[in-house]
This record gives C-alpha cells, sequence and structure tokens, in this order.
C-alpha cells in the first residue's frame, strides 16, 4: 500500500468523490497542513510516497525529511513555492494542474473589476447602515481601456470576456512577440504604457518580481482600478497604499496579500476600506475548478506511482524504465 501525503485544504472537497477513488485503489491517505509547517509534516513525509501538495512552501528540508518521495504534485497550476532543482536532485518528479482552474480564475478577476469600479461592496456596508445614496458613480466596464499583465491560459481567459463587454484589451507578456499577441485578438503594449494608457490594469503574470511599484505608480496618466489575481509580490504594497491614499490609483481588487496570514498588509487600513476589495484566495475555489485540479494531481500521482511518465511534468524525470521504483533504502541517501 503507498501512502499519499493531500496538504491542499480543498483537495476532495468537489463533487468527484476522488478519496475513495484513492482508497479504492488501495492507496492509503494521509492530510497535513496546508501551509506546510516542517514540525508538522516529518512524521506523514516520512512515510509518504507521493504528496498532494498546496500553496505552502516545499523545500529541500521537506523533501529530506520524506526520503520515500517520489512525486510532489501541486495541486494547481503554480509551483513557484516547490524547490524544483531539490526534487529534480533527488529523483522526485514535479507536477501541477495546468488549465484546471483557468475558467473559474478569469471569471472571478473579471468580477473583480466589476466590483470595484461599481464599488459593490462599499455600496453594501452603506445600505446595511440604512444608506440608499449614490456617493459616487461608476464606470461602465466596456468603455475603458483594460491593460492585461501576462497573456498566458488566465490573461486569455480574461481578453475573452472582455471582448463581451466591449473593451480596449491591451496586453504585455515577455514571452510573446507583437505579432503573436496581435494575433490573439489584443494591442501589445510594455508595461510602462499600460500606466499611461489603461483606465483599468489586470495581472496574471507569474510571482517573483514586484511590477506595480513606485516607479511604475509614478508613471500612471490618471487614476486606475488595478486587479490581481496572481501573486501578492506583484504589488509593493506600500507603495500601492500611498498611491491610493493620494488618489493616484482610483481602486485595487485582488485575491491575495502579502501576508495572508494577518492583518498587517497596509492595503487593510480601515482608512482604505472603500477603495480596496479583498478575497480569500477564492479565484480558483469553484466546484468545477477544484474537480479538475483534484483529478489532475491523482492523474499525475497514478503516473508516476506506475512508473509513468506523468502527463503535467514541469521538472526533468524520468521513469524507471521497468516500471518499478527504487526501493526505500537506495532513495533515503539522495
Amino acid at each position: 500500500m503507498t501512502t499519499i501525503l493531500v496538504t491542499s485544504r480543498s483537495f476532495g472537497g468537489g463533487r468527484a468523490d476522488l478519496v475513495t477513488d484513492l482508497v479504492g485503489r488501495g492507496h492509503h491517505l494521509v492530510r497535513g497542513p496546508s501551509d506546510h509547517q516542517l514540525d508538522a509534516l516529518v512524521e506523514p513525509l516520512a512515510a509518504a510516497d507521493a504528496w498532494i501538495a498546496g500553496t505552502g512552501p516545499v523545500t529541500a528540508a521537506h523533501l529530506d525529511a520524506g526520503p520515500g518521495l517520489r512525486v510532489v504534485a501541486r495541486y494547481g497550476v503554480g509551483f513557484d513555492a516547490v524547490d524544483v532543482a531539490a526534487a529534480t536532485s533527488r529523483g522526485i518528479a514535479v507536477t501541477n494542474t495546468p488549465g484546471a482552474n483557468t475558467e473559474a480564475v478569469a471569471d472571478h478577476a473579471v468580477g473583480l473589476m466589476l466590483a470595484a469600479l461599481r464599488k459593490t461592496v462599499a455600496g453594501d456596508r452603506r445600505v446595511r447602515q440604512g444608506e440608499w445614496d449614490v456617493v459616487e458613480r461608476g464606470h461602465e466596464l466596456g468603455a475603458l481601456t483594460v491593460g492585461i499583465v501576462g497573456f498566458g491560459r488566465i490573461g486569455r481567459g480574461v481578453a475573452a470576456r472582455l471582448g463581451g463587454f466591449g473593451s480596449v484589451v491591451l496586453a504585455t507578456d515577455p514571452m510573446l512577440t507583437a505579432d503573436e499577441l496581435e494575433a490573439a485578438g489584443v494591442s501589445a503594449a510594455s508595461f510602462d504604457e499600460l500606466a499611461a494608457r489603461c483606465d483599468l490594469v489586470t495581472l496574471h503574470a507569474p510571482g517573483g518580481r514586484t511590477l506595480v511599484d513606485e516607479r511604475w505608480l509614478g508613471r500612471l496618466a490618471r487614476p486606475p482600478v488595478l486587479v490581481n489575481t496572481a501573486r501578492a509580490d506583484l504589488v509593493d504594497e506600500p507603495a500601492l497604499a500611498t498611491a491610493l491614499r493620494e488618489g493616484r490609483v482610483a481602486a485595487y481588487a485582488a485575491d491575495t496579500l502579502s501576508d495572508s496570514s494577518s492583518a498587517r498588509s497596509p492595503l487593510l487600513d480601515p482608512a482604505l476600506a472603500d477603495r480596496v476589495t479583498v478575497t480569500p484566495h477564492a479565484g480558483a475555489q469553484t466546484w468545477e475548478a477544484v474537480d479538475a485540479m483534484g483529478r489532475g494531481a491523482v492523474e499525475n500521482v497514478l503516473a508516476v506511482l506506475a512508473g509513468r511518465r506523468p502527463p503535467n511534468l514541469v521538472n526533468t524525470w524520468s521513469p524507471d524504465p521497468a516500471g518499478h521504483p527504487p526501493a526505500r533504502d537506495e532513495r533515503s541517501g539522495s
């Protein structure tokens, strides 16, 4: 019997009964904390053959605690929290589930745009206090020029939705040429050009670098709405909070903050409550996306455990040509 460690909070929480399926195939499932605190995972990792990992870090120390690990299957598309090099050096496959939550996150991004443009959350608060006066008019999404930063699956999904509203759509992506962007139905622009031309900018780039910083904010031609359903580190939050207070940015709507475990982000200042809307990493949390991510993770895990190449491999890894996993004592020193 193989042991599968699961640290994704929503795995098995959709309509598909993935847990029963895995148990029926002879696998033993163990749950662990989604923040991946090492002390809490030392014991389950020691027995694990596979790990369906949430958004927490997967470090070399985690991998050393799991000498029998054969696969780290990220539940979702992002794998920047995984030490891929450490996994590769230990012969551990790393996988993800690309495309599983594309539609859900694209929907959520447009929903945040509309909420920010129409002051939906602030209006709800006022009505609950008995105030029915409209204190500020909003904007129609179709009347705006929208900039998309990162034109992968989700960025393209957002662009498709914006087409239905009639927005003018610009996009920037360092991996794509201007011709490729134009062929996809959007106008190519640099990130700095978005600051000068856009009424709304939505972030769909991978993390690891800060894009919205004081330099970029200083180039804004007019106060835009900013939307972030990607990564918190794309935004310099203190600089953005200052820009919101000064009126250089009209509103910020996000599904992530730099410190989601507390209220320490300056963007959660009560004085900014009418201009900042934050959701709790809800972008991928639809029934459909949860099932798709779960099925993808399971498919990757089962392939590796069977000695086959998984469909969504993100590192350099080769299955044993005989289809048999190495013995645990052969892997413990890797």
